[in-house]
């Protein structure tokens, strides 16, 4: 699941010096991998959407008789206590809505949408356990539950089990009445298409079309298909037709700057994800991918700010914390204190995915930035150094950048910078101030000097003066490529 949804575009940076393919040459050990980064659809197949109280809310018929019965009477009580959880659910009291449905439940066992809505809430209070479990006793009672299918079908495909996806999917539409229900077969079409299975994926969203001639999801679907193909022309075609009757989907907007991506055409590709935002600014997919970008473009204040967006959305999102660690990294030779912050956010990763090599050698050359750092340095390094995939090579810098630590530990820190005539200490200067590193204005920002306009986003807007790669830059007595310094990163959802 991690990486079926992403977009190899290694090609569109050539000559931005993001191409260093060749092993581990530098001190960014095992981060060159990331130099060939991919940007994230999240459009058919994206990260999952809060259940929403639109599902939560749909009430069980009630059917009051003319004469009351003491059933009815009874009846009534689960009803008012249904609509008493669903207020304290819209109130945004989970505990108390989630004792309300307990409690329908209780009394009437086969309420199917009090059931549900224990999994909704369950999902936002983070018990996926739980969550799973209440969609399945829905299920078990109607396979063909819709709301349920697709809430546990996308549990499924964001934990990467696709064929117990599928097999969800494929049991609610062989459910008699529900064969041609739209939501679960563009489900089941865009699970096709994240388990390779794209022939599969094309005849399911055209089996939509064919009853819904308008379907956004289906056409949506559809374009990734023809993208994974290669066929990127019709892949923007289909994405087109389906903002002819979603204009508003953020999704849309972001595909078609994956797609621009592929056509060479990073300005078109901006504005494409700036639309995205603009359409829906908590649309975490859009927010990665404006990180990548400004990333590729060394506008690593830009790229932080992108990151920690996307971050505050989705807090779990390991690959943005990875990111926003290369963005802090990248700005480290102008604010050695953003190397700590760099080092603290590979240990955020790393807290995640313990042994995941460009976590564990980002955070040692990330602490070695500030005395402050220098012991997690070495510790990180060390491990770094023990890594299977380290080169000979690579071993031998790191060994060369530990004793070089140590022995600054063991001497007395060096004395603050010379004071200038008003007091105040000589700013440090570096030739990454000029595209966007920290302390930068906005306006020197290689991102403010692309066109922004989102207002005609098919048009291919004129690309304005795009900088050359800076010049490498010595650090500790080694030559670093600043390509190297500060890789881009691979976001997927």
């Amino acid at each position: 699941m991690k990486t079926t949804n992403s977009i190899d575009i290694s090609s569109q940076f050539e000559g931005m010096g993001t191409q260093r393919m060749n092993g581990f040459r530098t001190k960014r050990m095992f981060l060159a991998g990331a130099f060939a980064f991919a940007f994230t659809t999240a459009c058919a197949t994206g990260p999952r959407p809060t259940p929403v109280a639109m599902n939560a809310v749909e009430k069980p018929a009630a059917i009051v008789p003319t004469t009351p019965a003491p059933e009815v009477a009874q009846k009534g009580s689960v009803d008012n206590l249904f609509a008493e959880a669903l207020k304290a659910y819209e109130a945004g009291n989970l505990d108390a809505a989630r004792k309300g449905f307990e409690q329908v439940v209780a009394k009437e066992p086969k309420t199917l949408n009090a059931q549900f809505n224990l999994g909704v809430i369950a999902e936002k209070q983070g018990r996926p356990a739980d969550a799973r479990a209440a969609y399945e006793k829905v299920l078990f009672l109607d396979p063909a539950h819709t709301p349920s299918v697709m809430n546990l079908g996308l549990m499924h495909r964001h934990e990467g089990q696709l064929d117990e996806a599928i097999a969800l999917y494929s049991k609610a539409l062989q459910t008699p009445g529900h064969e041609h229900d739209e939501p679960v077969l563009n489900g089941l079409a865009a699970t096709y298409r994240l388990a390779g299975k794209l022939d599969e994926a094309e005849a399911t969203g055209r089996r939509v079309l064919a009853r819904s001639k308008d379907n956004p999801e289906a056409y949506k679907t559809l374009a990734l298909v023809a993208y994974d193909r290669g066929q990127y022309r019709l892949a923007e075609l289909l994405v087109i037709n389906a903002r002819k009757v979603a204009e508003k989907d953020p999704a849309i907007s972001n595909t078609l700057g994956m797609i621009y991506l592929k056509m060479e055409d990073r300005p078109r590709a901006l504005a494409q994800f700036q639309k995205a935002v603009s359409l829906d600014d908590n649309f975490a997919a859009a927010h990665l991918n404006l990180g990548a970008l400004a990333l590729s473009y060394r506008d690593y204040a830009g790229a932080e700010r992108s990151f920690t967006k996307a971050l505050s959305l989705e807090p779990e999102g390991v690959e943005g914390q990875l990111y926003l660690a290369y963005a802090l990294d990248g700005q480290k030779g102008l604010d050695p204190k953003k190397g700590v912050a760099a080092g603290e956010a590979f240990e955020k990763v790393l807290a995640r995915r313990s042994e995941q090599p460009e976590a564990v050698c980002g955070a040692g050359w990330a602490y070695a930035a500030d005395r402050s750092g220098f012991e997690k340095a070495i510790a990180f390094l060390d491990r770094c150094k023990e890594l299977g995939a380290t080169s000979a090579q690579d071993k031998q810098l790191i060994t060369a950048k530990v004793q070089g630590l140590q022995t600054m530990l063991k001497n007395p820190p060096a004395p603050p910078p010379a004071a200038t005539a008003e007091g105040e200490a000589e700013p440090k200067k570096d030739g990454a101030a000029a595209i966007g590193g920290a302390g930068s204005s906005s306006s020197s920002s290689m991102m403010n000097q692309l066109p922004q306009d989102t207002s005609a986003p098919d048009q291919a807007p004129a690309a304005e003066g795009a900088t050359e790669a800076a010049p490498e830059q010595a650090v500790d007595g080694q030559s670093v490529p600043e390509s190297q310094a500060a890789p881009v990163p691979a976001p997927t959802p």
